[in-house]
């Protein structure tokens, strides 16, 4: 450290390496420009670098503003990492970069799955006309593609509201009949040595999928047919009836994609549902045949289907409707008609949810350890926040609108606090800075104690916004920077808008409803890719900041 030549206010800092030479300082990255394709850490260097710069300066100078520039480097690193965070959403949003191509295998696009993606580190990746493709999230540069060949499947990905999308590893299938094999790609781009799949583990274990942690997942109905005569029907017009009292089990096998070495076998048992849960639809099914007699209104209590998540695989089907980790445990859900789910937690465990049996229309949720084992069954619809700046303290809401309680839980079961409110609950957006966001169905967002479930804040999304032309809006989607919540505005009639608000009074930051800057396109999503905003939709990825 040494002072200039020319201020003797002004303080230079000489950067030493750790062997103690003097080095140069780290140059940023230039304004806009690519983070290199061939080294995605070293942006992470330079950002780690300015953070110990700051730190050494804020010690020697003892500055609010220089502490203040630390705290704001700090945060903004630590939201890179965690789920819907972006690292500044306090000031109005601006299209940063657009890409144009198609976002999706024109497989998916038939069968319905287009707009599938991975957020694989820094990263967006997913299938496109030219292979797998992967977009810097910062610049918007193509930082690699791995030719497919023929049928590709490549996960896992998902579409953020209907599964998770981060993954550390994607897993590709490729080619036809014996031929078919199986590789991983990392965050680098650089697939692993293709492996060829045992043709007879397909009629042993089933269709091969692209699973989580690395692995190649098969799936089949084991055990003998059952005698027909369950009494339950669904004919093509009117209501199911009955119950289908037998079925068989579900077998789910997971192998490593590159070994073929078995990790796991599982088997998912099949008990009696109600026949409106047996119903055929035109929900995929496991094998991603196309066929069009699934979608009658008839039994189909063969079919099966999953939706597979870098966490986590939901199954459904006739007899159970579940979700199996990926270390392969199985947690059950009530095999009952209605829709039923499963969420992994930032703690770790798991939470399911189903229509309970009391036909009354309310759900039940589970609460599950990491291991798979159950640990509270809670009344009412119990939800994580969408985003938060402390994941691993997170906790979970339970919501009973006809019953006016809103109720607190923590990972463990531990119930926290229980209030009355007066309009229900219909999201659970967000906990930021001790601060639980919610928005109600009546159209509102509140800002509630985290501690006790003290109203703080609220804040009206109808006759609040400049330019908002419809009167019925809502919530659809939450981001945070730490100190604001950037929410996303769906109207009744598809319009969109985005509105940051502060978390620590609820005032409205900026109000972007009337600036056109969403695409008006119905199968957009937004989504936090390391600390960046981007918009997809099958045509095409921008970055808004």
């Amino acid at each position: 450290m040494a002072r200039h030549a020319d201020d003797d206010d002004a303080v230079v800092f000489d950067l030493v390496d750790d062997e103690g030479h003097r080095a140069a300082s780290p140059a940023p990255p230039p304004a806009g420009g690519p983070r290199p394709a061939d080294d995605p850490a070293r942006a992470t260097v330079w950002r780690r670098r300015t953070l110990v710069g700051a730190v050494v300066v804020a010690a020697v100078l003892g500055t609010g503003l220089v502490v203040d520039g630390v705290r704001d480097a700090a945060r903004a690193e630590q939201i890179r990492s965690v789920r819907g965070g972006v690292v500044d959403v306090s000031a109005p949003l601006h299209e940063v970069w657009a890409w144009a191509g198609a976002v999706g295998s024109r497989r998916a696009f038939v069968q319905g799955e287009g707009n599938q993606v991975a957020a694989l580190g820094p990263y967006l990746a997913f299938e496109s006309d030219d292979g797998l493709l992967a977009l810097d999230a910062s610049t918007g540069e193509e930082g690699w593609t791995v030719p497919l060949g023929e049928d590709p499947d490549c996960g896992p990905t998902g579409y953020l509201g209907w599964s998770e999308v981060a993954t550390d590893v994607l897993v590709c299938l490729q080619g036809s009949g014996a031929g078919r094999e199986a590789f991983t790609v990392g965050p680098d781009g650089v697939p692993s040595a293709p492996r060829t799949l045992d043709a007879g583990d397909e009629e042993r274990y089933g269709y091969a999928r692209p699973g989580p942690d690395g692995t190649v997942l098969r799936a089949r109905r084991i055990g003998p047919e059952p005698a027909d005569g369950n009494g339950a029907q669904c004919p093509d017009e009117g209501e199911c009836s009955g119950t289908v009292a037998a079925g068989r089990d579900l077998l789910l096998r997971a192998e490593d994609a590159r070994t073929g070495a078995e990790r796991w076998s599982v088997v998912v048992p099949f008990r009696a549902m109600a026949a409106e849960g047996c119903r055929a639809g035109p929900l995929l099914p496991w094998d991603r045949a196309d066929d069009i007699v699934r979608s009658g209104e008839h039994l189909d209590p063969e079919g099966f289907g999953a939706r597979i998540e870098p966490g986590l695989v939901q199954v459904w089907g006739c007899g159970f409707r579940a979700g199996v980790t990926a270390d392969g445990a199985v947690l059950m859900m009530e095999g009952v008609p209605g829709f039923a789910s499963v969420a992994g937690l930032d703690t770790g465990g798991y939470v399911a949810q189903t229509i309970a049996q009391r036909y009354d229309g309310r759900m039940d949720s589970a609460l599950y350890s990491p291991d798979g084992e159950a640990v509270r069954k809670v009344a009412g619809t119990l939800n994580r926040p969408q985003t938060t700046d402390d994941p691993g303290s997170a906790t979970l809401l339970s919501t009973e609108p006809p019953g006016g309680r809103l109720r607190s839980y923590a990972a463990d079961g531990t119930e926290r606090w229980d209030v009355a409110v007066r309009d229900g609950t219909a999201q659970f957006l967000a906990q930021v800075d001790r601060t639980v966001v919610t928005t109600t169905w009546a159209g509102g967002v509140r800002g509630l104690d985290l501690d006790t479930g003290a109203v703080r804040w609220t804040w009206r999304t109808q006759g609040s916004l400049y330019d908002w032309s419809y009167e019925s809006s809502y919530v659809s989607q939450a981001f945070t920077d730490g100190q604001s919540v950037l929410m996303l505005l769906e109207s009744g009639s598809g319009d969109q808008g985005l509105v940051s608000l502060d978390v620590a009074s609820g005032e409205l930051v900026w109000d972007g409803t009337s600036s056109h800057l969403l695409t008006p396109k119905p199968d957009t999503m937004l989504l936090a890719v390391d600390g960046n905003l981007l918009e997809v939709s099958q045509y095409g990825v921008k970055r808004l900041g």
